[in-house]
């Protein structure tokens, strides 16, 4: 795979971020690389949770469900919890086939797949015990 030419993206949400290297010309083997040795399908990275391997993949249902097996994808992961991966992935893999084809932004943009989620943890403010609690107060 790594001769081949590939259309490189980044997707991000919260505490992930997921870079995706989307190779035309594929056959729908999709690897997620966890570490510097450890890589593993994406059906299997996500334990078997139909629903996140759907969310992950959702940029290419929406353009058919024929348009997943002409593409293979090489995907890194870091931070974050399993959820905002698949958020971060399904990011990646838009922003991927947008730069491979433009033409396809106005097929994916109504169904919210362009769009970055934004919310960020709040940082912890001084005199505070987390971002907004604070320590018991006591009358006397």
């Amino acid at each position: 795979m790594a001769n081949k030419e590939y259309h490189y993206a980044i997707g991000r949400r919260k505490e992930t971020s997921a870079v995706v290297k989307l190779f035309s010309n594929g056959s729908g083997n999709f690897v997620v690389k966890t570490s510097k040795w450890l890589e593993k399908s994406l059906q299997q990275y996500f334990g078997g949770n139909d629903y996140l391997y759907q969310k992950a993949i959702s940029p290419f249902i929406t353009l058919g469900a024929d348009t997943i097996k002409k593409f293979d994808a090489q995907i890194k992961v870091v931070g974050g919890g399993i959820s905002w991966q698949a958020d971060a992935i399904k990011l990646g893999f838009a922003r991927a086939l947008i730069d491979r084809d433009p033409e396809l932004r106005p097929t994916l943009k109504p169904y919210g797949h362009l769009k970055r989620d934004p919310r960020v943890k709040e940082r912890k403010k001084p005199g505070l015990k987390k971002a907004r609690k604070s320590p018991t107060w006591s009358k006397r």
